[in-house]
């Protein structure tokens, strides 16, 4: 193999510094130090000695770093004084790193690591470094031996050292106070000392990654799971494939197992499964296997340890095969630590760790994750119901109150009756003698269950029951039973005579009733509602479809037949069946709503809900108080939609149907967000919907709203990451939702993806939302997307993507042809982007094309009969304000300088108003005339800029400053001070005449700092 020149090597070396962490650098910084060492220059083997040790230090690898850096120890002690001050410092800095990894090594004996401690006490003190970090690697030793008096000593001398250049930066030194803060129990005291790392106050490259992970437990542990949420969702979400932050990855694997949220934890293993082998950094692979195991294990309590996990060295594992083999590895590690330490310490932590019990049931997180698959050896626990408000406390002991609490819960169609019933069977089940009657209620809820799903049997079973109930002197519940085989008949498609003969017997069977039974004129109008809903169908089904001829309202005279019946219902029987003409209005408001006539399905929902509710069935109101909560929305009455909403959600407490938790959920949030205020109450709203969604198994549909919902919540509150990974995860089910759907999530997270300083994955969310709006009739949209992309590309260094995108902005802004101020946005855009890699004089004639072309764009538009003008006058001062801003850089680039065109109101000038001494200039230079001249027409083109926003008005005062400034310091520039400070003192004798409150507070100060600089 040919050796590498140099250049090869320095080239290398610049590439490796900025390329991905992982293995893949670590081999290339590899080759570049055998490389280096061969080339014989000390200089350059010190270099990637050094790129050696940081690609090492940022991967699963870390424990590498040690050869490298006793190399370049050693050439340090060879020759101190060719080392730089950088390089000097960077071989101490390093140090640290060593302490850690010699540490985290059981392979290197406890003397050794006690010698690598002594030895960098030592350089450090020769020096003239605190002991700071020397302390805290100190700490970290003596708490892994189990010297639990010296740890507590090197801790408190590590507090009172002096923090200098040398020390670990504050983010990180807080992050390992607060650890050993946990260690010793005081979850409240680590997280008060986190709270400034977690708030984003101190950052580094890997803070707040860490804290934010290790802050998840002690969380929980406080009952503070909302917090534990929040920085699941935004921890992970900057962890994700580092693989130096596998310790921090396992911890989020480790508290999904820990809330009931296995199948997110699975997720997370999936996406860093080619981790999940014996790494080189056998520390980071116990305290990331550590957070695995607890998974694993959690999965197996819940039966599901035939599962497939993910493939171990690329073979495919069970959840226990893996399970066994993890454990064993990492149990090896663990006692390889203590045999080197002589305590036992490390083995006790990894197993209390994989031993530790969940810490919340049920934690929903707001994300999309797969459902855990039918367990192999049995279902699990079904997912608990909410309480009721109206059924017991407890199950009672009494067998006999058991019953009868079933048959009133039954009776009155409450939502709990399932779960008594249940009950019930299964004592049932364990009576020497079953009562009859007992026994043909149990059966007749078996019957409804069946019917209600649909299945086949559920005809002979609700026979069966009408029967036994007839057998039993029951005649009332038997003509239920007779209705019930009417409605499965209509349910299954029967033919309209089976299913009106059903009608007739279910009539018969009510009417049957003795007088005196107090069901009778209930079981009367049950049978009546029940055949008016039937018989709408099937009037629908037996109709002419003649669409040829169809008559645009002739879908409502069937609707008015259907209204006058339940309208007529609702006359006789308002006094006899409360909840069931509560039913019959709720019907008719949906009807009304149909027919285009809110205001009606309003009083009619309304009127629902109220006579549920004295009906005393509150759960009945749920669904009209949801129903109504929209239609108040859009009639406009938004604090009437919440007070409905509030009033379905109090009443969904004795509710068990999933969906409907769910929609009330998310009707809720949506008001509050469109109303404004309360976005963390929406989001809570939102993400309860999301989980009753989830368990409803309508993830893909109303989960996916309530997803995207919960993000809109979280980006109002200011919190973008957690927003983020939320429509992330619910994205996929949105683009099946449709375009306008699949734009609106796109465009969503391009916006919070750039909000968050990832412009290249926000340009990808653009583009693709830019090619599902390319078939709509309006370009307007796809053209805002593209122009949005086209800033993002900017934004991400890649102006060549970014011209092209801001040319496909620009064609489909003019081809909807009442765009012209975003027209000249782009052109503006474009204009600067061509100077990105040099102020040249083709790149400054090209930005006077644009910029003259973004003028004659609003001169045209200024034309137009409804023009803004005040709009487009002031993008037409902003036009001329960035060309003269354009001509300085080009007098600035040449002139070596490198500042910004706009001087802060707070900066001073550097220029010395010297004058060209006429020597020719040199190629691409400018000349002292076409220096001059340029700066004249700088300042031309602001006085110009200045003058249009005079016009506008005083709201354009920081505007008008701005061009003043910048003129009079080029003016300054041309030795003519005294010009700039009269533009400057004119503008202050004006605005001091203006009222107080239309000018900002800075702008006088700024403007007199400025003139007392010009004229000093």
């Amino acid at each position: 193999m040919t050796a590498m020149t140099r250049d090869e090597i320095e080239r290398g070396l610049a590439e490796n510094g900025e390329a991905p962490n992982g293995a893949a650098r670590n081999a290339h910084a590899e080759a570049l130090a055998a490389a280096a060492e061969a080339c014989g220059d000390p200089a350059l083997f010190r270099s990637a000695l050094d790129n050696l040790i940081n690609a090492y230090l940022y991967s699963s690898e870390s424990s590498k770093m040690l050869v490298p850096f006793a190399r370049l120890l050693q050439e340090y002690d060879k020759d101190p004084g060719a080392f730089s001050a950088w390089e000097a410092h960077s071989l101490y800095w390093q140090f640290k790193w060593v302490a850690t990894a010699i540490s985290d090594s059981p392979g290197i004996p406890l003397e050794s690591a006690t010698g690598w401690l002594d030895e960098m006490e030592r350089r450090y003190r020769i020096a003239g470094h605190s002991e700071r970090p020397v302390r805290e690697a100190e700490l970290w030793l003596a708490h892994a031996t189990g010297d639990d008096d010296r740890a507590e000593r090197a801790f408190g001398r590590w507090l009172a050292a002096e923090r200098d250049d040398m020390s670990d930066c504050q983010a990180c030194e807080l992050n390992g106070q607060g650890q050993y803060a946990v260690l010793h129990g005081n979850d409240d005291e680590a997280l008060d000392l986190w709270k400034p790392v977690l708030e984003g106050d101190l950052t580094c490259a890997e803070e707040p990654h860490r804290v934010l992970a290790t802050s998840l437990l002690p969380l929980l542990r406080l009952g503070r799971a909302d917090e534990a949420r929040a920085h699941h969702l935004r921890g992970y979400r900057m962890a994700r494939g580092n693989e130096s932050l596998l310790p921090t990855i396992g911890k989020h694997i480790e508290f999904c197992a820990l809330t009931g949220n296995e199948s997110r934890g699975l997720e997370i293993l999936a996406e860093h499964a080619g981790h999940v082998a014996p790494l080189a950094n056998v520390d980071d692979q116990l305290a990331f296997h550590g957070g695995v195991l607890v998974l694993l294990r959690r999965l197996e309590q819940l039966g599901h340890g035939g599962s497939a996990a993910v493939p171990y060295e690329g073979v495919p594992r069970t959840v226990s095969e893996l399970h066994d083999v993890l454990y064993a590895g990492a149990l090896d590690i663990a006692r390889r630590f203590d045999a080197r330490n002589g305590t036992s310490r490390i083995s006790d932590r990894f197993l209390a760790r994989v031993g530790r019990e969940p810490l919340a049931d049920v934690l929903p997180l707001g994300v999309r994750s797969a459902t855990l698959p039918p367990s192999p050896s049995g279902p699990g626990a079904p997912p608990s119901a909410p309480a009721t408000r109206s059924g017991p406390a407890a199950t009672p002991a009494d067998f006999t109150e058991l019953v009868e609490r079933a048959r009133r819960a039954r009776d009155v169609g409450h939502p709990g009756a399932g779960a008594l019933w249940a009950e019930v069977a299964v004592r049932q089940d364990a009576r020497p003698e079953p009562d009859p009657l007992v026994s043909a209620d149990l059966a007749d809820h078996h019957a409804l269950a069946a019917a209600r799903r649909g299945a086949q049997e559920a005809p002979q079973l609700l026979g069966a029951v009408r029967d036994a109930y007839r057998a039993l002197g029951r005649d009332e519940r038997a003509a239920l039973a007779e209705l019930r085989l009417a409605g499965t008949a209509a349910q299954s498609g029967a033919a309209p005579a089976e299913v009106r003969e059903l009608f007739r017997a279910a009539a018969r069977a009510a009417t049957a009733l003795d007088a005196d039974e107090p069901l009778r004129a209930r079981r009367i109008a049950l049978v009546e509602l029940s055949e008016i809903r039937v018989e709408s169908y099937l009037r629908s089904g037996e109709a002419p479809h003649d669409h040829e001829h169809e008559h645009a309202d002739a879908p409502g005279d069937g609707h008015a037949e259907l209204v006058a019946e339940l309208t007529a219902f609702v006359a006789a029987h308002a006094d006899t069946a409360a909840d069931l003409v509560a039913e019959a209005e709720e019907m008719l408001g949906r009807l009304a709503l149909s027919q285009g006539d809110p205001e009606r399905a309003e009083a009619l929902l309304a009127a629902a809900a109220v006579r549920a509710v004295a009906a005393g069935r509150p759960w009945q109101a749920v669904d009209p108080l949801t129903l109504r909560a929209g239609v108040l929305m859009s009639l406009g009455r938004p604090a009437e939609a919440e007070e409905a909403a509030r009033a379905g959600l109090e009443h969904a407490a004795e509710v068990v149907d999933a969906e409907a938790q769910g929609a009330v959920r998310l009707t809720l949030a949506d008001i509050l967000l469109r109303r404004g205020e309360a976005a963390r109450e929406a989001a809570a709203h939102a993400l309860a919907g999301a989980h009753w969604f989830d368990q409803a198994g309508l993830s893909a549909d109303g989960g996916a709203q309530a997803r995207l919902m919960l993000a809109r919540a979280y980006a109002r509150d200011g919190r973008a990451a957690e927003a983020a990974e939320v429509l992330q995860s619910a994205l996929p089910d949105l683009l099946e939702h449709g375009a306008e759907q699949a734009v609106f999530g796109r465009e969503f997270l391009g916006d919070l993806l750039r909000e968050l300083g990832e412009p290249r994955p926000a340009a990808e969310q653009y583009l693709l939302a830019a090619e599902a709006a390319a078939d709509w009739e309006n370009p307007r949209p796809q053209a805002n997307l593209a122009h949005s992309a086209a800033e993002a590309l900017s934004g991400a260094g890649l102006p060549v993507e970014a011209t092209a995108a801001y040319g496909r902005a620009l064609e489909l802004y003019r081809r909807t042809g009442d765009a012209p101020v975003s027209e000249v946005r782009v052109l503006r855009s474009l204009a600067w982007l061509g100077l990105r890699e040099e102020v040249g004089d083709a790149g400054v004639a090209r930005a006077r094309t644009l910029m003259g072309e973004a003028v004659s764009v609003l001169e045209a538009a200024a034309l137009a009969p409804d023009a803004d003008s005040a709009e487009l006058r002031s993008e037409l001062a902003q036009t001329w304000h960035q060309l003269a801003q354009v001509l300085d850089r080009r007098v600035g680039e040449d002139a070596d300088e490198d500042e910004d065109a706009d001087v802060d109101d707070d900066a001073d000038a550097d220029a010395d108003g010297s004058v060209d001494d006429g020597e020719p200039a040199a190629a691409g230079r400018l000349g002292a005339a076409q220096v001059e001249a340029l700066r004249v027409e700088e300042i031309e083109l602001w006085d110009r800029a200045a003058g249009v926003y005079a016009e506008l008005g005083p709201e354009y005062l920081g505007d008008r400053f701005q061009c003043l400034n910048n003129a009079a310091w080029t003016e300054q520039e041309r030795g003519r001070p005294a010009a700039g400070a009269a533009r400057m003192s004119a503008l202050i004798d004006e605005v001091g005449a203006l009222p107080e409150e239309t000018v900002p507070e800075w702008l006088l100060p700024a403007a007199q700092r400025l003139v007392t600089r010009l004229t000093a």
